[in-house]
């Protein structure tokens, strides 16, 4: 999994942030035929999105992450719902790009989001999501030595005496008996 320093690197807060801007602009439009309501909660379930991402983001152990990627996930189901609400009405026909847009936009929040709880679901550790120099670099070293190894087996040469072992051959990807 790729390693981000900032919520802002994330490439799921900046589609979250298109899709907020995407919003805006169809709010900003003069005479949208929308109610103060509607307007409103379009307006802060599609900011929330990228909100609970960075809240998410900048929380210490995976369940709290994972708690703000559902809740953000959610925010983008809420913004398509309102959307599917509110797409066939003939008085918002010529909003229909728009309104296209914005629900695209939360449908890839969706997927991104759903991708990265499943990517937090299978780290090789719970709790804090940061670990500990003392337990990362054992880790880092340990994979190194398997990286090497298996580099090692697949360039083998065929008279060296490892080149049959089922260590080698699974290495270079061959079937093992």
């Amino acid at each position: 999994m790729a390693k981000y320093e900032r919520f802002e690197d994330l490439p799921v807060w900046q589609e979250a942030a298109r899709l907020y801007n995407a919003v805006l602009d169809l709010l900003e439009e003069p005479n949208v035929p929308l109610t103060p309501g509607f307007r409103n909660q379009l307006d802060r379930a599609s900011l929330s999105v990228s909100n609970n991402i960075a809240e998410g983001f900048e929380r210490s152990t995976t369940n709290e992450l994972l708690s703000f990627i559902a809740i953000a996930r959610g925010s983008s189901g809420e913004v398509r719902s309102m959307i599917a609400v509110v797409k066939n009405r003939p008085k918002l026909r010529l909003y229909a790009a728009p309104l296209q847009k914005i629900r695209a936009l939360a449908e890839s929040c969706a997927r991104q989001l759903t991708g990265w709880a499943r990517a937090v679901d299978r780290l090789p550790f719970d709790g804090r999501r940061h670990l500990p120099e003392r337990e990362r670099h054992p880790r880092e070293a340990a994979q190194k030595a398997r990286d090497f190894r298996l580099s090692f087996l697949k360039n083998l040469k065929p008279a060296h005496p490892l080149y049959h072992s089922a260590e080698a051959r699974a290495a270079r990807g061959e079937a093992v008996d």
